[in-house]
């Protein structure tokens, strides 16, 4: 797991090797992972958009931006957390995520960036 706390919100990632499938006539390395978002702030904040810098060991790093995260923008108040689950295919059976989130601190009305820490995909049996 890693972890990371900026500006009162702290973010915990699992990440998790799910097996191989094929796409596209190619085998893909499945991984999962899951994301919880708490606010130690004494604000209530929301979550809008999300930003991904998915790394393949095989491939160009690749970005995804987009609003909210599965679909809903989380409104924390101060002690809440928001768990949800994810995943990516990569070529390899190495790579990694690492991003931000865009909050919005309801309280103060300001937005905010919060970093997701580098979380490694992997799967065991390529490590050595």
């Amino acid at each position: 797991m890693v972890e990371q706390v900026t500006k009162g919100i702290k973010i915990s990632v699992i990440s998790r090797f799910e097996g191989t499938l094929i796409n596209k006539q190619r085998e893909c390395y499945t991984f999962s992972y899951t994301i919880t978002i708490e606010n130690q702030s004494e604000n209530t904040v929301q979550l809008l958009t999300r930003y991904w810098k998915i790394k393949d060991a095989l491939n160009p790093p690749e970005t995804v931006k987009g609003e909210g995260v599965i679909g809903v923008k989380p409104v924390l108040p101060p002690g809440k957390k928001h768990t949800y689950s994810s995943g990516c295919l990569l070529t390899s059976p190495i790579g990694s995520m690492e991003g931000y989130y865009t909050l919005i601190d309801l309280d103060a009305k300001t937005r905010f960036r919060v970093p997701v820490p580098v979380f490694k995909l992997h799967a065991a049996f390529a490590l050595n």
